[in-house]
């Protein structure tokens, strides 16, 4: 810090820290677009619904455990697992986003995610994030019946989906 007319401001670097500052500026940047999905689900998802996914159902929080690979078995529920506040709204990207889900499928859910799922993209989570249903509770039920439903949607994105922003 340097006085100035009574005050401190702060002075500039020196030459020798400056390449110190940007090799920390580097790795920060680096470490926060390589870190696994394991690290992402700690920071971003646990808070509310806990390391073991288990939700709490008395802050309205849902257990994912043995039932997340349901939703993942129709469009509508594919959909539906993007266009939650907490996927919807994450500073994460897209691409984050799409191995986030494609590692929490398995995690949460082994048993109920289809044998045939199909990993999320990057292009599908960036399209599905654009719009969000009015009613998530209805959303929620719809994507399960339709599951459950006789007239089950396959387990594929739809080429809207699939292609690029």
């Amino acid at each position: 810090m340097t006085p100035i007319d009574g005050g401190c401001v702060p002075s500039r670097p020196s030459r020798s820290a400056r390449p110190t500052i940007l090799v920390l500026l580097l790795g920060l940047t680096a470490y926060t677009q390589a870190q696994p999905p394991e690290l992402d689900y700690l920071q971003h998802c646990a808070g509310c619904h806990r390391e073991d996914g288990s939700g709490s159902a008395r802050n309205g929080v849902p257990d994912m455990r043995g039932i997340l690979g349901r939703f993942a078995a129709s469009e509508a529920g594919r959909a539906y697992l993007v266009q939650v506040a907490g996927i919807a709204q994450s500073p994460l990207s897209d691409a984050r986003l799409a191995t986030l889900l494609n590692w929490m499928l398995p995690r949460y859910d082994a048993a109920g995610t289809p044998e045939d799922f199909i990993p999320y993209s990057a292009a599908e989570v960036a399209n599905l994030r654009r719009t969000r249903p009015g009613d998530l509770p209805a959303a929620r039920a719809h994507a399960l019946s339709q599951q459950a439903g006789s007239n089950a949607a396959p387990n594929t994105p739809t080429a809207k989906e699939t292609d690029t922003p």
